[in-house]
């Protein structure tokens, strides 16, 4: 599957509401969009059908080597964050890189099957071992030709707490690891937290690297560390590389903190990650009633400026015990949690998915200008809206021109007097039976 291949997508809809469009990619790259396109000659051809053409979701939050583990050495019982991360503890021990790696490419495969192509995955580099690093590693090179894995130097006990954690983390950087990650609130004490903000943003700044740390992971309205990471941020110039995943406190904070929150992390062009499946599912614990919902301010951070993205965090770990790579239901959850119903606050959870973790992870050529990769997500729906709410089937997965995965039109067969013979669930009428066959000259390999 190396380079690129010549494919054209006739009669689809784009996010930005277009219907009727074409899209032609020539060697890899989108050659051209628009209306009634004249296909060269040995050109596959493939019917979009009038569905909705996406580009490829990304998730700007994930945790690869844990992912699939659910019930190793034993299950969460308490569902809490804490019990996970000890839980974790017990199983790195048992670790071996085979299984790491098998269980890895597993669930990229699941990836690619719901349109995900691009993942920012932490990885934790707390074992001297380097285990994990080392298996992802591998894994990233081996999915790289259809699959963008972006790992996090993660130390997940603490990069001041956990002996040697610091080394270790520039280690894995060494090896090739692209993000500087941390985690300020598990540090014993605020000012060990801040401190380990400042060492890790400067060690970026040294490098040239990225940013993403797990920050106020917490229903702590003191843990308050995100703002020293947009000040470090402005200080040494990391602007729109940094990003602060999770955020939870603040759906905690009093008003008038964040009034003075929100406009610093405006300024310093930090990114925001919230995964609301797993915030919705540990934040709150210590709550009777009311009980919060412990995902950050998402509407609040948008209208500031701020890039927002949703990440799926875990699938079937020890902090989560359901997930199947499917984005679409991430943004549903985000939609639901943060009270985004509008039509506007659904088409930004959308985005959430795709353009801004796309903006956060640094992707290059994402996208539906001519130039772009041509890399995009065929779904069972007319809009971006539709495609949340039914966490639409993905018809086509293309990537660089070529078609990775396939799917029919789902369908239920209806037998009621005068009624129509079956439903899709969409609402706009037309014809049905419209399905996308496969195109002359695809590899047969690939169907």
């Amino acid at each position: 599957m190396t380079g690129g291949s010549d494919l054209l997508l006739r009669d689809v809809r784009l996010p930005d509401a277009r219907a009727g469009v074409d899209v032609l990619v020539r060697e890899g790259r989108i050659a051209a969009v628009g209306p009634a396109l004249p296909a060269p000659q040995g050109t596959p051809v493939l019917d979009g059908g009038g569905w909705l053409l996406s580009p490829p979701f990304v998730d700007a939050h994930f945790h690869m080597d844990s992912t699939l583990s659910h019930g190793q050495p034993r299950v969460n019982v308490s569902g809490t964050l804490l019990e996970g991360i000890s839980l974790w503890g017990e199983l790195k021990p048992l670790l071996t890189q085979e299984a790491l790696v098998e269980r890895a490419l597993r669930y990229c495969d699941w990836a690619v099957a719901r349109g995900l192509l691009a993942i920012r995955s932490h990885v934790d580099v707390s074992d001297p071992r380097l285990l994990t690093v080392e298996a992802l590693l591998h894994v990233k090179k081996q999915v790289a030709p259809y699959l963008e894995l972006q790992l996090v130097a993660f130390p997940q006990d603490g990069v001041l707490r956990s002996p040697g954690a610091f080394e270790n983390l520039k280690r894995a950087l060494d090896l090739g690891v692209e993000v500087v990650g941390g985690i300020p609130h598990f540090e014993r004490t605020t000012a060990d937290g801040a401190e380990s903000v400042r060492l890790l943003c400067e060690l970026a700044a040294e490098r040239g690297l990225r940013v993403d740390m797990h920050c106020d992971e917490s229903d702590d309205p003191l843990s308050r560390h995100v703002e020293v990471l947009a000040f470090h941020t402005h200080r040494l110039g990391l602007h729109g590389r940094v990003t602060g995943s999770h955020l939870t406190s603040m759906h905690s904070m009093d008003n008038y903190y964040v009034s003075k929150l929100l406009p610093l992390m405006a300024e310093a062009q930090l990114n925001a990650v919230a995964n609301p499946l797993i915030n919705i599912m540990l934040q709150g614990r210590h709550d009777t009633y009311p009980k919060r919902r412990g995902m950050t301010r998402v509407p609040e951070l948008m209208a500031a400026g701020v890039n927002v993205g949703f990440g799926h965090d875990c699938v079937m770990d020890p902090w989560y015990p359901l997930g199947s790579a499917d984005m679409l239901e991430v943004a549903a959850m985000g939609l639901h949690v943060a009270q985004m119903g509008s039509v506007a606050g659904q088409r930004a959870c959308f985005d959430a998915v795709t353009v801004n973790n796309a903006r956060i992870l640094g992707l290059e050529g994402y996208g539906f200008q001519p130039g772009c990769r041509g890399d995009f997500v065929l779904l069972q729906a007319r809009s971006t809206e539709e495609a949340v709410r039914l966490r639409a089937p993905r018809l086509l997965v293309v990537r660089g021109g070529r078609v990775l995965a396939r799917a029919p039109r789902q369908a239920v067969e209806l037998d009621l007097p005068g009624r129509p013979r079956e439903v899709d669930f969409t609402l706009e009428a037309g014809d049905r039976s419209r399905t996308v066959p496969p195109p002359s000259g695809l590899d047969p390999g690939i169907t």
